[in-house]
């Protein structure tokens, strides 16, 4: 009985652990990076970055996630992501930067309705996406 017990704790190990590597969102994985810097006033500029992503549309897992580094950001100034579909805006957010400089967006990308059980893509396809920062000048403008 004990060698049973012990086999089927084993199995349970495995499994949970195998459960545990199987990741719990959709990371759309950038296509294209571009970043504009354009001058505000003589304290701060505006970091636009923008990225495609792409978001198969067999997609199962139900989170999506844009996240990065803004360890230039000024002081008190959140992080907006925009997401654009066909050059229609479908999606905005606003994100605090953390006291590591980095920051992150989790976001829906499927639901399931629990009386029906069907499921819903929210977000498939490509996008592109616009990442706005506001950051301290270098070199303050004259």
């Amino acid at each position: 009985m004990n060698k049973k017990i012990s086999l089927l704790t084993i199995a349970s190990i495995i499994v949970l652990s195998a459960i545990m590597m199987i990741p719990n969102n959709a990371i759309a994985e950038p296509i294209q990076n571009t970043i504009n810097v354009k001058p505000i006033n003589e304290k701060f500029s505006l970091e636009t970055t923008i990225i495609t992503m792409s978001v198969p549309e067999n997609n199962k897992l139900p989170w999506g996630t844009v996240w990065g580094t803004a360890s230039d950001v000024a002081e008190r100034y959140p992080v907006i992501i925009q997401f654009y579909k066909e050059n229609m805006p479908v999606h905005i957010a606003q994100v605090d930067v953390k006291g590591d400089g980095s920051y992150e967006y989790k976001f829906r990308a499927r639901t399931i309705d629990h009386s029906s059980g069907e499921a819903t893509d929210i977000f498939y396809g490509d996008y592109t996406v616009k990442i706005f920062k506001v950051i301290p000048n270098n070199n303050p403008l004259v």
